[in-house]
């Protein structure tokens, strides 16, 4: 009988937690609710919130939303969705990360202060803001929307090869990168650049950034892994290669119904983990099952 173990440093990170409180708080006293976006990278805990009455819609089914309240998630929108809610007379449950909210107040800061710099003549250039993220994330739109379309989305270092790295430069991260990636980026300007100012902001989220060492020790320290994510979920892709690294007997699955027990046969320790977006719940229905499928040969 194999040893399982739930990473206890695995799971939803504290911005998605306090979403999902908001959501179903608001649920129990209306028992309906919009929310703008998944509310979660994760499939089966976006149904679980459907069936108590949390109704994902687009940004287009916003525009034409009136007199009703929408969730904004974890991830954060950028300022034209404010705008469009308070048209619409939508009440806002606003769900941004913290974190991810005091990135988006120092973006728009930085670009409005250059902005009336160059208005005033003290600049004859506004300084490029490059966010190093992944193209169309929510989080990295609401970034994107905090300098009006201006700024330019970097997801390696080849992306590099489009701009002009002459310019003077501000740097900002998506708060769930990788801080190796971060760094490479980082390595690569200076590299490249031979004039111009360069400043850079480690952005980061330390309790994300955190896991990955956590997370290599927890999958080294077993025969195989099962790790836990949603299709949609970019840091569960990432965190998952982490553990493919470590240890080459990692299975990725989005739940229970896609593990194929075959591929932990002969493995004396299991460890089970996911990404920041895989509920808890979920990880502990994968342990049963395995269980169950022991008990029962």
């Amino acid at each position: 009988m194999p040893r399982i173990e739930i990473d206890e440093n695995s799971g939803f990170c504290f911005g998605v937690v306090t979403a999902i409180q908001k959501a179903e708080e608001e649920l129990e006293k209306s028992g309906s609710l919009h929310c703008l976006g998944d509310i979660v990278h994760n499939a089966s805990e976006v149904e679980r919130l459907r069936l108590k009455g949390l109704r994902t819609i687009t940004h287009t089914e916003l525009a034409e939303l009136k007199d009703s309240t929408v969730l904004l998630r974890a991830h954060g929108e950028p300022p034209s969705t404010y705008a469009t809610a308070r048209q619409n007379n939508i009440t806002v449950i606003d769900a941004t990360c913290p974190v991810v909210l005091q990135l988006q107040r120092r973006i728009k800061q930085a670009y409005d202060d250059n902005l009336l710099r160059y208005h005033d003549g003290e600049i004859k250039e506004m300084p490029m803001i490059l966010i190093y993220g992944k193209e169309g994330h929510a989080e990295v739109n609401g970034l994107v929307g905090q300098t009006d379309g201006q700024a330019i989305v970097i997801q390696s270092p080849a992306d590099l090869d489009n701009v002009d790295l002459n310019r003077d430069i501000l740097l900002y991260s998506q708060t769930t990168k990788s801080l190796d990636g971060f760094r490479h980026v980082v390595e690569e300007i200076k590299k490249r650049k031979t004039s111009g100012k360069f400043e850079y902001f480690d952005t980061i989220c330390r309790q994300v950034a955190n896991r990955l060492t956590k997370l290599r020790e927890f999958a080294a320290s077993h025969d195989a892994v099962v790790f836990v994510c949603g299709a949609k979920s970019s840091n569960g892709k990432v965190l998952f290669e982490e553990c493919r690294k470590v240890n080459p007997r990692s299975i990725l699955v989005s739940d229970g119904t896609e593990l194929d027990m075959r591929t932990l046969q002969g493995a004396e320790s299991i460890g089970i983990c996911g990404a920041t977006s895989t509920p808890r719940w979920l990880m502990t229905e994968i342990a049963e099952r395995i269980n169950n499928h022991n008990n029962n040969d």
